[in-house]
């Protein structure tokens, strides 16, 4: 059993245990009871925020900023696209009788002659050409763009920049930019500029790429085949439908099957606070997005039931009132996923504020449209939808992969408390982060932090020779076994991850079998340790981030006073205290910054015989 360290005592009861860091008043935001039509909020709420900072694009030029940031001195690739599809929208929408239609008319003519030369890649591409091509059946192409502009833009929008036309493979890119370069090929064959050859082709080729990597199970692997299965895998199939729909092309069986697996993964998430996935990277708004692009999608292939269909619009409706909620800052003008405690992945980082504006609010304005066309505009969400999420089941298993490593994601409902338990963690680029570990997350309770390498709950052995080792990629026999309240998971590694490189590296100095134990009100997680020889370890160390604040020592463990975690107490280490934050960016999370800090050690020893570490945290 661990003890606090003497010399925190005293910090302990000064209430000393993160830094000073504004935040909301809650990591969770509001629980809608109820919520505004959809497109109502669109149209009032958020539209009136792009045509603001549209209005001051066209003011400012390349001298913009906002929020403190210079918006062209940022390198944000796929800018000039976020820019065209935002103004298309804008004046697609405005009558030619309102004042504003002539602005918006020579804004899109001037910034697109200002932007033409600025690099684009990508997703950027796949925005500029679908706004040409929405100007284009709204007539209003050639007034909106020069023809000199037009001729640069139908060389530069081109899916050959980034896919090698000889063999179809992508350029240094992952596995879902198939699905953007089959759109951009299909929208150059909708403008006229090329044949429909090439989008055939790449439309085979994406639906061979999602087949062989997705595998039995039906959700697409991040890597090729090494096992990491996040927020994309569950949205990628979704991304794919739209592309069907955009290009009025029928989608097959096998498609809507696909469709269907991630909308039964994703039922069991709905909330009443509009929250969206927990764990992976680019999660927080675009967590919550990504429930919009599938549920739409699904809606419009008759993937849902009537009764799915409702509650998917009543939820999209609460997802829309979170993001000019919740996301959305008065005081910066902006959606806010970096300020006030707030953390997302460096790829999301604040230099691309105004893209991040922009392509949210094109995927809540499309899909808005989506459910208008679906026949719910102006329509209220059922006042059911509280009772409709009781009926949902309260446990699910959502397996990925089941081959040389396991996959799979454990679901549980308790209260309001959605909580899951991802074992989806391989391949280069994150396997070092803590929103990838195989550790427990639930909305306003329990986080990673994005691009974090703190190690959060997931005990990290540093060796006498300097390595660092960690039980977080190779999980083996994995099995989920309900009884009653009761869910028990467990699961094998042969070998660590051997941290420092990009991608998990196999050390079998160490084994691990591990066992969690999932009952209302509590979690317990036992690591059954067995060396392969005696093993020289210079220190073990475990941490807990929470929002839960004032931990108190009781003799046993740490209970907190405030906030949805009561409780964590660790056996096998030597002892536990709370610590600040190192730095405020330590602590922060998509929704907020966590409140406390609790760091769990052990010192110096000879491993060379099994062993354990467990802990156990309770919640409200």
């Amino acid at each position: 059993m661990f003890k606090p360290a003497p010399l925190l005592i005293t910090a302990l009861l000064a209430g000393v245990a993160a830094p000073a860091i504004a935040a909301p008043l809650s990591p969770r935001g509001e629980a809608y009871a109820t919520a505004a039509p959809m497109n109502a909020t669109v149209e009032q709420r958020i539209m009136p925020q792009i045509d603001y900072l549209l209005g001051k694009l066209l003011a400012e030029r390349r001298d913009m900023t906002l929020d403190g940031i210079k918006v062209f001195e940022a390198d944000d690739k796929f800018l000039p696209g976020k820019i065209a599809i935002g103004l298309s929208y804008l004046l697609i929408d405005t009558p030619r009788t309102d004042p504003r239609f002539e602005r918006y008319l020579a804004g899109f003519r001037e910034i697109a002659d200002m932007t033409v030369e600025d690099k684009n890649d990508t997703w950027g591409v796949y925005y500029y050409i679908q706004a040409l091509h929405m100007l284009k059946e709204a007539g209003l192409l050639d007034e909106a763009v020069s023809p000199s502009t037009q001729a640069k833009l139908k060389a530069k929008l081109d899916w050959r920049r980034f896919v090698r036309a000889d063999d179809l493979t992508l350029i240094d890119l992952p596995n879902n930019y198939y699905g953007v370069a089959f759109s951009v090929a299909r929208l150059r064959y909708q403008m006229g500029w090329e044949d429909a050859s090439a989008s055939e082709a790449l439309l085979a080729r994406m639906l061979d790429h999602y087949r062989k990597y997705s595998g039995e199970y039906g959700f697409a692997d991040e890597t090729d085949g090494d096992g990491r299965f996040d927020r994309y895998s569950v949205l990628l199939i979704g991304e794919i439908a739209h592309r069907f729909i955009e290009s009025d092309i029928p989608a097959t069986p096998e498609l809507k099957g696909w469709l269907r697996k991630s909308v039964d993964m994703m039922l069991p998430r709905f909330n009443l606070y509009g929250e969206g996935f927990e764990y992976g990277r680019s999660i927080g708004a675009y967590g919550e997005t990504a429930f919009l692009e599938v549920l739409t999608a699904a809606a419009v292939l008759d993937v849902l039931t009537p009764k799915e269909k409702e509650m998917a619009y009543a939820f999209s409706s609460r997802i829309a009132a979170r993001y000019a909620d919740f996301w959305f800052n008065p005081a910066m003008r902006s959606v806010d996923m970096w300020e006030n405690g707030r953390r997302t992945d460096a790829y999301r980082g604040k230099h691309r504020i105004l893209g991040e504006n922009l392509s949210l609010a094109r995927q809540y304005i499309y899909t808005s449209r989506i459910w208008d066309q679906q026949g719910f505009r102006n329509k209220a969400p059922s006042p059911s939808f509280a009772a409709w999420l009781k009926t949902l089941p309260k446990r699910q298993t959502t397996w990925f992969a089941r081959a040389e490593h396991d996959r799979l994601v454990v679901t549980l409902r308790e209260g309001d408390h959605v909580i899951s338990l991802p074992v989806i963690n391989g391949g280069d680029g994150q396997h070092m982060h803590s929103p990838y570990f195989p550790v427990p997350f639930s909305a306003g309770m329990l986080s990673g932090v994005a691009d974090g390498k703190a190690p959060h709950l997931v005990p990290r052995f540093t060796l006498a020779d300097g390595a660092q080792l960690m039980p977080l990629a190779y999980f083996k026999d994995a099995k989920v076994a309900p009884a009653g309240a009761t869910t028990t998971v467990t699961w094998r590694q042969d070998q660590m991850d051997l941290m420092g490189d990009k991608g998990p590296r196999p050390d079998d100095r160490l084994a691990v079998a591990t066992t969690y134990v999932f009952k209302p009100g509590r979690i317990v997680r036992t690591d059954r340790y067995t060396p392969k020889a005696p093993l020289a370890v210079s220190a073990i160390d475990l941490e807990l981030g929470t929002y839960s604040s004032d931990p108190a020592w009781t003799g046993a463990g740490f209970e907190f006073a405030a906030g949805d975690v009561t409780g964590f107490s660790v056996k096998g280490l030597d002892q536990c205290e709370p610590k600040p934050f190192d730095k405020a960016a330590d602590a922060g999370t998509p929704p907020g910054p966590m409140r406390t800090r609790l760091v769990c050690k052990a010192g110096p020893r000879t491993l060379s015989a099994p062993f354990s570490i467990s802990w156990t945290l309770t919640y409200r």
